[in-house]
């Protein structure tokens, strides 16, 4: 190995583990070939893994009518101690397909709850949330068990992992369709 290989890796090995995600989701983002993942193939994201009560939790879901076809959403977040969560819903004014409005959803409740915590004088980063939807698809895609081999569903996959990244730490359940629906009414 090259000195300079040396020297790179050995940088990398002293970055924080949230910069060492950006650093391999940004080589992802730009062909995959450094990470042997362009090809969708799953990577783990374990970046700030929650133990413990949550300071948040988000619900989301999102949809189409038709499949592609105009997209909509809705989340829900509760902070700790909450009896009833506060509901946004969405309309996303373009086609999209289900998948897509999923990851939609829950793109934009970490926007808007980064925003209000940042708006309050705190940080994400001194946060943690439990994210909640009945979207296997987008929890297993995030987390990394699952691939992802459209670069549409990539991006919105690696923008979700951004947000996530920028809180103190996390956790990701897949729930029962039924559970969606009594949260946040559809």
């Amino acid at each position: 190995m090259s000195n300079d290989v040396e020297r790179i890796l050995a940088q990398i090995a002293d970055l924080s583990t949230q910069e060492k995600t950006t650093l391999f989701e940004r080589l992802e983002s730009e062909g995959g070939a450094a990470t042997g993942s362009g090809n969708g193939a799953p990577q783990r994201f374990a970046v700030g893994d929650l133990n413990g009560p949550a300071d948040y939790v988000i619900v989301f879901d999102g949809g189409s009518h038709g499949n592609p076809g105009p997209g909509y959403g809705s989340y829900a977040v509760a902070p700790k101690g909450a009896k009833k969560p506060g509901l946004t819903r969405l309309d996303f004014d373009r086609r999209m397909t289900n998948n897509e409005a999923e990851y939609e959803a829950l793109i934009a409740a970490l926007e808007g709850l980064s925003g209000e915590i940042e708006a309050g004088g705190q940080k994400a980063a001194e946060k943690t949330i439990e994210i909640r939807g009945d979207s296997t698809l987008a929890i297993r895609q995030i987390e990394g068990s699952w691939k992802t081999k459209n670069s549409r569903m990539r991006a919105l996959r690696n923008r979700a992992r951004e947000l996530l990244a920028d809180f103190g730490g996390h956790r990701l359940v897949i729930q029962g369709r039924a559970e969606s629906v009594r949260v946040l009414g559809h």
